[in-house]
C-alpha cells in the first residue's frame, strides 16, 4: 500500500453490494428459509416418534454431535475462494429437508409397487432414489448459475453440505427406531440409540457425503469441460458413481456369505476412497493457491495492484497477518476493510485466471473490472503492514 493512496478510515465499512445481481434470489432465500423452519418441525416430529422425552432428546443430541466437526471440514475446504453462503445454508437445508422427503416418497411407493424387502429396497431402491434427489442439487445450482459452481473443489463442498443435511435428518429417524426396538434387534433404549450412534455417528459420518461426493468431483469436471456431451457424460458417471458406492454400502450387510465380512470388505473400500477424495481436495486446494499466486502476479504486471500486495492476499499466514496489523494498529473498521479486500481480490483473481484460461463465465469481464472496482473503493482506508523483504516468483 502506498502513502499516495492512504486515506482517513471511516467511520464503519461501507456496505457492498454485487453488479451482478441474480435475479430472483429473495424469493428463492425466502421460500429456503420456509422449508428450513419445516425441516426443523419435521425433524422434530420425526425424534418425537421415539415416543418419551429420553429417545427424542437422545434422537437429536446424536444426530447434532458430528455436526460441527463435518462443518469444520467443508469449511477448511472452502476458506480460499468461500461460497456464497445463500447457497451453502441451501444445500443443507435440500439434503435435510427436500432430498430426504423426495427420497422417501420414491423409496415407499418402490417398496409397495415392485413388494421389496427391506434389503432390497436399502441395497436397490434407496441408492436410486436418494442419490438422485441429493444430486439434483448440484445441478440446479449449475443450471442456475455457471459462477458458483467452477471446479471440483466446489463440487465437493456443495455435494458434502448436502450429505450432511441428508444424514441428519436421517440419523433422527435411525437413532428413534433404535430406541424404539424390533423383534430383529436385541437391544433397545438408550443403549440401542447409542449402538447405532457409535455405528453411524462416529464410525461413518462421512458415508452420505462420500457417496454424493462422487457427484461432486463429476460436476466441478464437468463445468471445465467445453464440449456439452461431455458434460453430460461425465454428470451421468458421477450420479451412477454415488448410486453404486451407496449400493455397496448398504448391500454390504444384507448379502454375501458372510454379511460380517461383507460390511467388513465394503468399509475399508469406502474408507480408501474418502481417504483418495481427500487427498484430491488436498491438492485441488494447493493448486489453488499456486493459481491465485499466479493470477495475482499478472495482475500487478497489469498495475491493477501493488506486487507487495501479493502475499498479502494469497497464504492464509500473511492473509491473517495483514488482518491483525490492521486491528492493531489501526482498529476493527480497518481490519475489516483488510477482510473484505482480501475476499474481493480473491474472487477478482480467479475469475480473471478463468477468462485468461479460455473458460466462459457470465459477464466475466465486467464482473472483474466491478471487483476491481470495488478494490479501489477501498484503498483509501486499506491499510497492510509493510511489505515483505521477499515476494514470491512465478514462472
Amino acid at each position: 500500500m502506498t502513502d499516495a493512496t492512504v486515506g482517513q478510515l471511516p467511520a464503519a465499512l461501507p456496505p457492498y453490494h454485487e453488479a451482478y445481481r441474480q435475479r430472483g434470489r429473495t424469493p428463492l432465500l425466502v421460500l429456503f428459509v420456509v422449508i428450513a423452519i419445516a425441516g426443523v418441525v419435521g425433524a422434530g416430529f420425526i425424534a418425537a416418534s421415539a415416543e418419551d422425552a429420553e429417545g427424542t432428546g437422545l434422537s437429536i443430541l446424536y444426530a447434532m454431535i458430528p455436526l460441527p466437526f463435518l462443518w469444520f471440514v467443508f469449511w477448511w475446504l472452502d476458506r480460499y475462494e468461500p461460497e456464497p453462503r445463500r447457497y451453502k445454508f441451501a444445500a443443507f437445508v435440500w439434503g435435510g429437508v427436500i432430498a430426504v422427503g423426495i427420497a422417501l416418497a420414491l423409496e415407499v411407493w418402490a417398496q409397495d409397487f415392485f413388494d421389496l424387502s427391506e434389503s432390497q429396497t436399502a441395497t436397490f431402491a434407496a441408492p436410486l432414489a436418494e442419490e438422485p434427489a441429493k444430486c439434483l442439487f448440484l445441478l440446479l445450482t449449475f443450471v442456475r448459475s455457471r459462477r458458483v459452481i467452477d471446479g471440483v473443489l466446489d463440487g465437493l463442498v456443495y455435494a458434502g453440505l448436502v450429505g450432511i443435511g441428508f444424514a441428519f435428518v436421517e440419523n433422527i429417524g435411525y437413532y428413534a427406531a433404535s430406541y424404539l426396538g424390533s423383534p430383529d434387534i436385541k437391544i433397545a433404549g438408550a443403549e440401542g440409540a447409542t449402538t447405532t450412534f457409535i455405528v453411524r455417528g462416529i464410525f461413518s459420518p462421512f458415508a452420505h457425503p462420500l457417496f454424493t461426493a462422487a457427484f461432486g468431483i463429476a460436476i466441478g469436471l464437468a463445468v471445465t469441460r467445453r464440449s456439452k456431451l461431455l458434460r453430460v457424460v461425465i454428470v451421468v458417471l458421477g450420479l451412477v458413481a454415488s448410486m453404486c458406492l451407496h449400493g455397496l454400502w448398504n448391500g454390504s450387510l444384507s448379502y454375501g456369505p458372510d454379511s460380517g465380512v461383507g460390511f467388513a470388505l465394503a468399509y475399508l473400500a469406502l474408507g480408501a476412497l474418502l481417504l483418495a477424495a481427500a487427498g484430491l481436495a488436498i491438492v485441488v486446494r494447493v493448486r489453488q493457491v499456486r493459481i491465485l499466486e499466479r493470477s495475482l502476479s499478472y495482475v500487478a504486471q497489469r498495475g491493477w495492484i501493488h506486487p507487495a500486495e501479493i502475499p498479502y492476499l494469497s497464504r492464509f499466514g500473511h492473509r491473517k497477518a495483514a488482518r491483525r496489523y490492521a486491528r492493531s494498529e489501526h482498529g476493527k473498521v480497518a481490519a475489516r476493510i483488510v477482510k473484505r479486500y482480501q475476499l474481493l481480490a480473491t474472487e477478482m483473481a480467479f475469475l480473471h485466471d478463468a477468462l485468461m484460461s479460455g473458460r466462459i463465465k457470465p459477464h466475466g469481464v465486467e464482473r472483474t473490472y466491478a471487483l476491481l472496482d470495488a478494490m479501489y473503493a477501498l484503498r483509501p482506508g486499506l491499510r497492510f503492514p509493510p511489505a515483505l523483504q521477499s515476494l514470491p516468483r512465478h514462472n
